[in-house]
């Protein structure tokens, strides 16, 4: 009897621990996706896109509404990106109500992002959508989807 419940209480402590892993390993998912994206951004805000580019996969698709039709491939979606560079001066931006969804090897980032001017002035509010992929030690964009919010285009960057 006590080999039994010996057993288990073991069983029940491996089986909360697992539980417990589970519960943090997409908090640590949600807080690395996030980073990259956010690393890239501030970049992005200072009118450098290399920090997206670094992370672009091979196959990346794209979608903004400048866009009539989808943007396959990295080598397109530089030469989109590019056409920013040193055109945009974001003095301060936000996500609003980021959500990482773990997918397998992937993860989907979804944020509404709100950019400000220098006076604390909304310039700007938009949906993103990014699928991140691992590719061995590294996370990469494999699909980027940008919307404006409730249709209108933004004022601003």
């Amino acid at each position: 009897m006590t080999i039994r419940m010996s057993i288990a209480g073991l069983l029940c402590a491996i089986v909360a621990f697992a539980a417990i892993d589970a519960r943090a390993q997409p908090a640590s998912l949600s807080s690395t996706i996030i980073a990259i994206e956010r690393s890239a951004m501030d970049r992005w805000a200072k009118g450098d896109p290399s920090g997206y580019l670094d992370i672009l996969a091979p196959d990346v698709t794209v979608f903004t509404p400048q866009m009539d039709a989808r943007l396959d491939g990295r080598a397109a979606a530089v030469a989109l990106y590019e056409q920013v560079r040193g055109k945009v001066s974001i003095p301060r931006y936000e996500f609003v109500n980021p959500l990482v969804q773990p997918l397998g090897d992937g993860a989907v980032l979804t944020f509404n992002y709100v950019s400000y001017d220098a006076a604390g002035m909304v310039m700007s509010r938009w949906n993103f959508t990014e699928v991140y992929r691992r590719s061995g030690t590294r996370w990469e964009i494999i699909q980027s989807h940008a919307s404006y919010v409730h249709g209108k285009p933004p004022s601003g960057p």
